[in-house]
C-alpha cells in the first residue's frame, strides 16, 4: 500500500540484469527523470487508477486501433498506450539526433547507387546477390530520377540499448516507415493524462517534425505551384496502421485515397472527382511498393495505380517514399554499413547496428546455423514474418528453421542482441519493468534530415520484444519525451509566414469513391434507425399480448411486422409464443443474416472508408451506434426495450451531428441524399405491405404507421380523433411539413439533385436525375388522398398500390441514376478532343 513518505524507487524496483532507463544501478533515479519520479510519487493510488482510466476512455473514444489479420478478437484491435513515457536528456538525444541524421544520409546514397551506376557492387563492397535477391527491388525503377534526385524522404529506425548502456541499430525502414501518426496520437493523449508533467518539463514538440514534411511534400512538386494536389495512397481500411493513414490525412490536410481512386492519363496521375480528373502532384505512398503498378510491377495488385511507374519515370509526379525506396527496409545491409560508410560519405557509423549475419554468404550462413540459439533470425529484406528468436525453440523446431535457412538462405539475417533496457510500466498491479525498443523517424528537407524529437517506444514484459512487429501488436507503446536544454526551447514554435492564403468556401474535389461511401452511411444509418422502430413496436406488441395471455395477438404481431418489412427468422409462425422475443432479438443481433447486426455491421464498414472524412464527434456516435447495436443481446430479452431505445437515440444523435456540425458541401450532400432516398424508399415499403391484402380499413395498422414513423402526436395534435386512413396518407406521404413524410424527402432530394448539377456545369438543360425528382414530387402534389384511401371490394386499395408501385420504381431507378452519374468516377466530365474528319 503506497503512503504519502513512498518514493518511485519504493514502488519500481528493475531486476538489475538489465539496464534501466530510469534507475542507475545504484538504485538512484537518473538525473533527467528526477522531476518525473518527484511529481509521480506525489500521486496517490486513486489519482493513478482515476488517470488510467481516463487515458484508457481516450483512446476508445478516439478510436486508436490497429488491424491484426487472422485475430479471434476481430480485426481491429485498440491501441496499446503506457502513459508513462521513456525520458531521453537533451545530451543524448544531440549524439542520436545526428547519428539518424547521418544514417538517413547514407541510406539514401546506397538506393542511389544501386538503382543506379551500382558502384558499390563493382567496388566489392556489396555483394551482388543481396541486391538481385531482394524481392524488393523493383527492376521497372532501375536508372529513374526522383524529383530533386532524392531517393528517401521519410526514414526511420528501430533502437535498443544494450547492457552497456549504448543504442544499437535493429532495423531501419525505408519503404513506407510507419509509426510517426502513432507517436503524435500517444503524445495527445499522455499530455492529458499527466498534463502537469508535460507542462513542467522541458519536453519538445513534435508540431515541427509534421510541418517540415508536409514542406518537403510540397516541395517535391514537379508542377512548381504554391499550392500543389498532395494524395496519402493508402492500401485501405483492412491494413494493419490504416488508422495512422487517415489520422496523418486528416492532420496534415491532405487527401487519403486508395489506388482505385487514382488514374494515369498521358503520364500524369489524376485522381477521380466528382468535378472530372484532378492532376496529383505528389504521393505521399503508404502502400508496398511492389504492389503499385498492376502494369510494371505485380500484374495481381488490386492496390496500386496503372501506370503508376511510368507516370514517376517522366517526373509527372512525385512520390514520397519513392518507389523502390523498399531495396534497404529489414536487416540484411547492415553487416556491410561501416565500410560502405566510410566509402560513400568518408566517416565512421556515429550509431553501430547489432552483429548481424546475412544468410546469403556461405561464411556467414555456417556461423549462423552453429550458433542458432544465441540469435535472433529476421527476414532479410521484409517483415511481413515475425521474428524468430532462437533461444525459444525447441530442438526439432531449431532443425526446422536451420532447414529452411538452407533452403533460402538469402532471405534470412541472423543478429546477436544482448540485453535490452527497461523502463517502468504501469500496470493494475503498480509499476513493473518491461523490455523497450524504439523508433525514431527523420524527413529530408532542404537544409539537411530533420529527425522528429520523440519517437514511439514498444514494451512487452517478454524477452521476445525484438521478435515483435508493430502491427502484430507487440507488446504496449510509449511515448518517448526529448528534454531541451532550455525550458524556452520547448515552447509552442511560432508561424512562420508563407504564401498568401487563397480564400476559397466548399470543395468540390471529392474523390468518387468517397461520395459513394457518404451516400451509403446516410443509407446504413437511416436503414439502422428504421429497422430499430420496426423491431421496437414487435417486441412491444409481443409483450403486450403475452402479458394479457392472449398468444394469438403475439401470433398476429409477427404477421403484421413482417408485412411492414420486419425481417424475422424462418419458422417464426411455428414458435412458442414466449419464444418469440429472444428468437427475434436473435436473430436480429446476428451480422450474418438479414437483420439489424448486419446493417450494423455494413455501417462499420463503410464509416471505416470514411475515417478522415468525418470529425471526431461524428465519428465516436457512429462507433457507439454500432457497438449499441452489437450489444443488443446482452441481457437477453431483460431490458430489451431501453437497448432498443438507444439505438434510436444514437441515430438520431448521428443524424443531429450531420445537420447541425456538417458544412452544406458534396460531403454532406451526398450522406443527406442517402438519407433521403432510404426514407423515402422505407416509407413506400411500409405503406404498400400496410395496404397489401387488407380487407378493409380496419385491416390497415394505422397506430403503427404512425409509431413507426415518429408521427402519432402530429396526426393527435391536427385530427383529436382515433386514426384514419386518409388522414394517414396524407401525413405521411403528402404533407411536406412533416420531416417524416414522403414529400418533405423528395423536395429535399429535388434540391440535392439542383446542387449536385451544379457542382457539375449546369448548362440549362436538366439532368436525368433532375427530371426523375419533377416527375416524383409531380405525382406526389398531385396525389388524390381520397381516392387512395378508397377500397374496392374487388381490387382493395389499388389505386393506393399503384402509385406507391410507380414511386418506389422510380425512387431505386434514381439510385441507379446517381451510381452512373457520380460514383463511376466521373469519366464523363473529361473533355475529350474533337474526332478528326476522315478525307
Amino acid at each position: 500500500m503506497r503512503t504519502e513518505d513512498d518514493t518511485i524507487q519504493t514502488f519500481y524496483r528493475p531486476t538489475g540484469d538489465f539496464f534501466d532507463e530510469m534507475q542507475e544501478g545504484s538504485g538512484e533515479v537518473r538525473p533527467h527523470w528526477r522531476a518525473f519520479a518527484q511529481s509521480f510519487s506525489a500521486l496517490s493510488a486513486a489519482d493513478l487508477a482515476r488517470r488510467w482510466e481516463f487515458g484508457q476512455t481516450l483512446l476508445q473514444e478516439n478510436g486508436v486501433t490497429y488491424n491484426v489479420y487472422g485475430d479471434p478478437a476481430g480485426l481491429e484491435r485498440p491501441w496499446q498506450l503506457d502513459p508513462l513515457p521513456v525520458i531521453l536528456s537533451a545530451e543524448e538525444w544531440t549524439g542520436i539526433r545526428r547519428a539518424v541524421a547521418q544514417r538517413a544520409t547514407l541510406m539514401n546514397a546506397i538506393i542511389g547507387d544501386l538503382y543506379g551506376r551500382r558502384t558499390l557492387i563493382a567496388q566489392g563492397l556489396l555483394p551482388g546477390s543481396l541486391l538481385h535477391s531482394n524481392p524488393a527491388f523493383l527492376r521497372p525503377c532501375a536508372g529513374m530520377k526522383p524529383p530533386g534526385g532524392r531517393f528517401l524522404d521519410i526514414y526511420a529506425v528501430e533502437l535498443a540499448r544494450g547492457n552497456d548502456g549504448l543504442w544499437r541499430v535493429i532495423a531501419d525502414r525505408t519503404e513506407v516507415p510507419a509509426g510517426a501518426g502513432y507517436a503524435l496520437e500517444n503524445r495527445t493523449i499522455v499530455s492529458r493524462v499527466l498534463p502537469e508533467f508535460f507542462r513542467a518539463m522541458p519536453v519538445q514538440r513534435l508540431g515541427p517534425f509534421f510541418d517540415a514534411l508536409r514542406r518537403t511534400l510540397q516541395s517535391l512538386s514537379p508542377r512548381r505551384n504554391d499550392d500543389p494536389r498532395i494524395v496519402l495512397l493508402t492500401p485501405g481500411p483492412y491494413n494493419e496502421t490504416y488508422f495512422e493513414h487517415a489520422f496523418l490525412a486528416r492532420h496534415m490536410g491532405l487527401t487519403l485515397v486508395q489506388g482505385e481512386d487514382l488514374t494515369v492519363r498521358d503520364n500524369k496521375v489524376f485522381l477521380k472527382t466528382l468535378t472530372g480528373l484532378q492532376q496529383v502532384d505528389v504521393i505521399l505512398r503508404r502502400t508496398t511498393g511492389e504492389w503499385c503498378d498492376p502494369l510494371e510491377l505485380r500484374g495481381d495488385s488490386t492496390l496500386g495505380v496503372a501506370g503508376l511507374v511510368q507516370a514517376a519515370r517522366a517526373g509527372n509526379v512525385a512520390i514520397a517514399n519513392p518507389l523502390g525506396s523498399g531495396l534497404l527496409d529489414g536487416s540484411a545491409i547492415m553487416a556491410f554499413l561501416p565500410r560502405v560508410a566510410r566509402a560513400l560519405l568518408g566517416e565512421e557509423l556515429r550509431l553501430p547496428s547489432v552483429a548481424t549475419w546475412w544468410c546469403g554468404q556461405q561464411a556467414e550462413r555456417d556461423t549462423v546455423l552453429a550458433n542458432l540459439g544465441q540469435l535472433v533470425l529476421r527476414p532479410a529484406f521484409h517483415n511481413r514474418i515475425r521474428p524468430i528468436v532462437g533461444a525459444g525453440l525447441a530442438a526439432d523446431e531449431r532443425e526446422a528453421l536451420a532447414a529452411r535457412v538452407r533452403a533460402k538462405p538469402w532471405d534470412w539475417v541472423a543478429q546477436e542482441v544482448g540485453g535490452v533496457s527497461t523502463v517502468p510500466v504501469w500496470t493494475a498491479g503498480g509499476l513493473e519493468p518491461q523490455h523497450t525498443i524504439i523508433r525514431l523517424f527523420a524527413v529530408a528537407t532542404e537544409s539537411g534530415w530533420q529527425v522528429m524529437p520523440g519517437g514511439l517506444a514498444r514494451v512487452s514484459a517478454e524477452r521476445d520484444l525484438l521478435a515483435a512487429r508493430l502491427q502484430a501488436g507487440g507488446g504496449g507503446s510509449k511515448d518517448v519525451w526529448v528534454l531541451s536544454e532550455r525550458e524556452s526551447q520547448a515552447s509552442t514554435p511560432v508561424r512562420t509566414g508563407g504564401a498568401a492564403v487563397r480564400l476559397t468556401r466548399g470543395n468540390r474535389d471529392l474523390p468518387s469513391r468517397v461520395a459513394d461511401n457518404m451516400f451509403w452511411l446516410g443509407r446504413y444509418v437511416e436503414r439502422c434507425e428504421a429497422t430499430t422502430r420496426k423491431l421496437r413496436s414487435a417486441v412491444t406488441l409481443i409483450e403486450e399480448a403475452l402479458d394479457q395471455g392472449d398468444e394469438a395477438r403475439a401470433a398476429y404481431a409477427v404477421r403484421i411486422m413482417t408485412k411492414l418489412g420486419l425481417a424475422f427468422p424462418g419458422g417464426a409462425d411455428t414458435v412458442a409464443p414466449h419464444q418469440l422475443v429472444g428468437g427475434l432479438i436473435d436473430f436480429h443481433a446476428d451480422a450474418s443474416a438479414l437483420g439489424l447486426a448486419g446493417c450494423g455491421e455494413r455501417l462499420g464498414r463503410v464509416v471505416a472508408h470514411l475515417r478522415d472524412r468525418l470529425s471526431t464527434d461524428t465519428w465516436r456516435a457512429l462507433q457507439r451506434l454500432r457497438d449499441r447495436i452489437l450489444r443488443l443481446p446482452e441481457g437477453g430479452g431483460e431490458g430489451i426495450a431501453g437497448r432498443l431505445n438507444a439505438v434510436i437515440m444514437t441515430s438520431e444523435a448521428v443524424s443531429g451531428l450531420a445537420m447541425e456540425n456538417m458544412t452544406r458541401g458534396p460531403v454532406w450532400l451526398f450522406l443527406d441524399t442517402g438519407r433521403r432516398l432510404e426514407r423515402a424508399i422505407t416509407i413506400v415499403d411500409t405503406f404498400s405491405g400496410a395496404l397489401t391484402w387488407a380487407e378493409g380499413e380496419d385491416d390497415v395498422p394505422l397506430d403503427l404507421l404512425l409509431e413507426i414513423s415518429d408521427s402519432t402526436m402530429t396526426y393527435r395534435s391536427r385530427y383529436l380523433a382515433a386514426p384514419r386512413l386518409a388522414g394517414v396518407l396524407d401525413l405521411l406521404l403528402c404533407d411536406d411539413s412533416n420531416p417524416r413524410s414522403l414529400a418533405f424527402q423528395l423536395e429535399a432530394l429535388a434540391a440535392h439533385m439542383d446542387q449536385l448539377a451544379a457542382y457539375g456545369g449546369n448548362d440549362g438543360f436538366l439532368r436525368p436525375e433532375q427530371r426523375q425528382m419533377t416527375v416524383l414530387c409531380g405525382i406526389v402534389r398531385t396525389l388524390e388522398v381520397p381516392v387512395l384511401a378508397g377500397f374496392d371490394r374487388d381490387g382493395g386499395y389499388h389505386d393506393a398500390e399503384r402509385v406507391l408501385e410507380a414511386i418506389r420504381s422510380r425512387l431505386w431507378s434514381l439510385s441507379e441514376m446517381l451510381s452512373r452519374e457520380y460514383f463511376t468516377h466521373a469519366q464523363w466530365r473529361l473533355p475529350t478532343p474533337a474526332l478528326d474528319v476522315l478525307p
